[in-house]
């Protein structure tokens, strides 16, 4: 784990802080099972969460695409985030205080053709925290999610749609905007943060009244494969 321990290394060099890199496999329950030993290792209180381990699988219909590699998706971006938001909200809703983060996705408020099994894995992280924050308003516990749009990061790439307008990241939202939309948003204890710049948020305001198959139009568009 070379590259991760020199990251934390020098995080802790120019800040002072206590760095500890965990590197498991969050497909697994003994892989979230190991984060939250190590949370719990350091002997501290845990007074934020950000849970934003996500993958997507895309570049093809979903009859042409495998079952096994889309279950897997299933089992990071949903059954990990319930898994280890379990230990962390009881802890927190105890201790009656703490922030929570979930990365959700503007996919979670379309259909999403071509990424088929994404966009249905950011809708239920999205409901989740909403569900979540509305059961802990009286813990002193707040939940937010960050919907990002479209962020220029090797993500469309590493999920096969490199040959899609998804695989071009001139268009897209720096992911440090992002970052700090998403942690302002965590810091005011709001519901939601859209994460990106003012186009994204005007599609997130235009996800809200187009109807289904008319997103689900829009969509393939960007997430089509070139033939």
């Amino acid at each position: 784990m070379p590259r991760v321990r020199d990251s934390a290394t020098r995080l802790a060099d120019t800040t002072g802080v206590t760095v500890t890199p965990v590197q498991s496999d969050l497909r697994t329950a003994e892989g979230v099972d190991q984060v939250w030993a190590a949370v719990t290792g350091t002997g501290q209180p845990l007074a934020i969460a950000m849970l934003n381990a996500g993958i997507s699988l895309g570049g093809a219909a979903f009859i042409d695409t495998d079952l096994d590699d889309e279950l897997a998706e299933i089992q990071l971006n949903v059954i990990s985030q319930v898994r280890l938001a379990k230990p962390i909200a009881r802890d927190m809703a105890a201790r009656r205080t703490g922030r929570i983060l979930f990365t959700s996705s503007l996919s979670a408020t379309t259909p999403t053709p071509y990424e088929t099994i994404y966009g249905p894995t950011r809708a239920f992280v999205y409901s989740f925290a909403q569900s979540l924050r509305q059961e802990l308003l009286d813990t002193g516990v707040t939940v937010t999610a960050l919907l990002p749009g479209a962020t220029a990061t090797e993500f469309h790439e590493r999920a096969g749609m490199g040959a899609t307008r998804f695989g071009d990241n001139s268009w897209k939202n720096d992911p440090e905007l992002v970052a700090r939309k998403g942690f302002a948003g965590l810091m005011a204890g709001r519901d939601h943060v859209i994460g990106g710049d003012r186009a994204t948020w005007r599609a997130a305001i235009r996800q809200r009244i187009l109807p289904e198959r008319i997103k689900a139009a829009q969509f393939a568009k960007s997430s089509k494969p070139a033939n």
